[in-house]
Parts: structure tokens; sequence; C-alpha cells
């Protein structure tokens, strides 16, 4: 199973803060800025190491199948938790010992990109026939750009959509999935029994910004425009007051958890009601079989602007500081063939990630493989990135997760949060 998209924005934060603090290491020995002509084999054998939490038979067979048709290139995979690999690569960068090549949350691509740590792909791109920039759905491929190049190839991404108990919803006499703002909310009333220990929905104040973007987008509301904090204004105050007022429904004892972590209060129907990407879907076939037939997905509840939901993205990325780039970027190319990313997104027994390429997603093999996914492929017309394409977007989410997570333990009011998030973010733009 590919546990990917399974970790928010606190460890992205922690990385991209630790690059604005340390040195980063360069001097990559293969610019490829000038060459020309198909990247060549290595004429001697040469092992390139890969970071990635990727795990299963999936991504094995497809390192099998890579050495086969590369047989002066091993791949040695440096398996690092999801959660931990922003961190990690950062220390890495610091200590001059990068991987070869990663996998990692796009969103952290331009924070890298942007202190020199990663390679440009733009030649290399030029120069391939499997990688087309204007292939990729456009979401996906603002995650990998900085200053108008490419520094990462997106392999999977997702949407964000509601999960519920139909069981949960039988019982309370619900008809169906909510479709607005207001029935939303009483739905989470409706199904919260603390006596019976079962609540609404799951809201994690860790990550409290990234499922708070919806609802700002729905009330019309954005987190910068350009190096403008706008995250205060009326329309989105009136989605943190809606947003944090929901935790009055939520499961207590998951307020201080993520939403890996969160899971369980889904399968063991001590949540009603789940905010989460398609990964969450392939992750609960595979854990909770004993709850088949008693889940359905639906879009997010609309808005006073309409619809709106949080897009994110894997991508593989080449690091300057190794000196076998060439070997890295054929690997990262044949990861990116469209049956290769097919396979490490739907096309697995468990696999729920959307691809990233137009062709593959709105292309008639996703729903037939996966039906449970046409939802989430048509919430991308009403998708937006989560994290603005500025270096400091990291950091700037990571004030609003700590005062909007003050806010749903009653610490503050949503607007304090808003106000106090954009006092900090201002400071930081104005590093």
């Amino acid at each position: 199973m590919n546990k990917s998209l399974l970790r928010r924005l606190l460890p992205v934060a922690a990385a991209a803060t630790a690059l604005s603090l340390t040195a980063c290491a360069g001097g990559g020995t293969q610019s490829q800025n000038n060459a020309t002509g198909p990247v060549e084999e290595p004429t001697e054998e040469v092992t390139i190491s890969y970071a990635t939490w990727q795990t299963g038979d999936e991504i094995n067979a497809l390192k099998k199948e890579f050495e086969k048709e590369h047989p002066n290139i091993t791949v040695e995979f440096r398996n690092v938790p999801a959660e931990n690999m922003g961190q990690t690569l950062t220390t890495q960068i610091a200590g001059n010992n990068p991987p070869d090549a990663a996998y990692v949350d796009a969103s952290s691509v331009s924070a890298f990109a942007s202190r020199g740590a990663l390679v440009n792909l733009d030649n290399y791109i030029e120069r391939s026939d499997v990688v087309d920039p204007d292939a990729y759905v456009e979401v996906f491929r603002t995650f990998v750009t900085f200053e108008d190049s490419m520094y990462g190839l997106p392999i999977d991404g997702e949407s964000t959509a509601l999960f519920y108990r139909t069981d949960l919803f039988e019982e309370a006499g619900i008809d169906g999935p909510p479709t607005t703002w207001e029935e939303f909310e009483e739905a989470a009333a409706a199904l919260t029994k603390p006596s019976e220990k079962q609540y609404g929905l799951a809201m994690f104040a860790p990550e409290a910004a990234y499922y708070w973007y919806p609802f700002l987008w729905q009330a019309g509301g954005d987190v910068l425009e350009g190096d403008e904090v706008v995250f205060d204004s009326p329309e989105a105050t009136e989605a943190a007051e809606y947003y944090v007022g929901l935790s009055e429904y939520a499961a207590p004892d998951y307020l201080n958890a993520n939403s890996w972590d969160g899971r369980l209060g889904f399968f063991e129907g001590q949540v009603a009601m789940y905010i989460a990407g398609s990964w969450f879907a392939g992750v609960t076939m595979e854990e909770a079989p004993d709850i088949e037939g008693k889940w359905a997905t639906a879009n997010l509840p609309e808005g006073p602007a309409g619809c709106g939901t949080t897009i994110a993205a894997d991508s593989l990325v080449v690091f300057e500081g190794s000196d076998k780039q060439d070997a890295a970027w054929l690997w990262i190319e044949f990861l990116s063939q469209p049956e290769n990313q097919a396979l490490l997104t739907y096309g697995s027994p468990n696999g729920t990630l959307l691809p990233t390429t137009t062709e593959l997603l709105e292309g008639p093999e996703l729903v037939e493989e996966k039906p449970l996914l046409e939802g989430f492929a048509e919430a991308m017309q009403c998708g937006v990135n989560n994290v603005e394409q500025n270096p400091k977007g990291p950091r700037i989410e990571e004030q609003l997760n700590i005062e909007l997570g003050r806010a749903m333990y009653g610490e503050i009011t949503a607007e304090e949060a808003l106000a106090n998030a954009k006092a900090a973010a201002e400071e930081i733009l104005a590093e």
C-alpha cells in the first residue's frame, strides 16, 4: 500500500524553516543546463539512492523492471516515514549528503528549490520523450514550479472529499450526505452522542489549516494575494468561525491527533464524518474490510461562494548535491511513464490516488478500475493548490495551524486566531 499524502504541513514547514537557517549543499557535478540530445546511459555501474515512504509490490516491481532496462543502474531505497521526510532531507542537504532522488510532498518543492537544493528539470524535460509539462493537470504542475521552471515531476495527487458512515446516518434518520454548510452542521449535531462515545466528525488541531482551506475557498476567501496576507478578510473570518464552531461536534480524543491516526475513530464508528483525500478510501478498504458497505464518499458541502476543495500532490525530485543526476533523472522519468504512474495511483488493488496527467485523470480507465474515484476526479474542477507558491508559504501555514488549533480548543476566538496568524505571517514575509 502506497501511504501517500498521509502527512500534512507541519513537517514541511519545519523543513522550510530549517532550510532558511542552514546553508544548502550545492555543487552537483552534472549541470544539464546546456546539454542536448537524449540522456545517455551510464557506461559504468552506478547506484542511486531514492528517499521514499512508498512500499508494496508495485514500487518494488517497478524497481526490478527499471534495473532490467538499465543494467548499469541500481536503485537503493532509503525508507523515510512520510512525516519525517522534510526534516530528514533538510538535515542531509545541510550535511552535503542528500539522496540522489526522492519522493516528496509536492508542497515542499518550492521551498527546497528556492534554496538551490533541487535540480532545475527544464533541460531534462526538453530532452525527454516521456515527460511533457503541458500533459500535467495545471494545479499539479503549479506545485513543482518555481520561478517559471519545473523542479519536480508530479506523480500522484488527490482532492479532498467527505467520507461518511452510512450505517450511522441511517440510525440517525439522515437520508444522505449534506450538501450545504447548514446541512453539514445539522448532521454533525444529530450524529453527536457523547454518552455513546459517538461524534459527528473528526477534526485535527495540528492540521487545522489544511482542513480549513476548503471552507475558506467556499466562502470566497483566500490565503495570500501576492505578498499580502488576506486570510483575515470578512469571508475568511466567516469561514473560520464556522469551521472552529464545528469542533463542538468533534471527537475530543482525536482533536490533538492527525488525520492518519484519527482514521481509527472512523473505522470503529466513533466518528460519523471524516474529511480526507482519496488516500483514505484505499486505507479504509485495506485496514477496515469489516465496514465494507457501511461507508461512502461525497463531495464536500458547498458554502456561500460555492464549491471548493483542497488539492495535494506528491512529486519526484533530483538533488543538486547528487553526482549521479543523469541516472536519477532516468529513474524518475521511468516512474512517470503513463503505465507506471497508473500503477502507482489507481492501478494497484487498494490504490486510490489520482494520476497527475490530464490523459489519465480524464481517461475511462480510472473510473473503470476504481469507480469510487469518479467524484474525486470531478472535484478537481473546484480544487485549489493548498500551498501558495511562495517559499515562505509552509511557514505561514504552520502559524495558521497553531492559532486555529488554539481556537478549536477554546483558548481564543476564531477572529483572534486569524489576527495572531496574520501578524506572524507578515513578520515571516518581511524577513
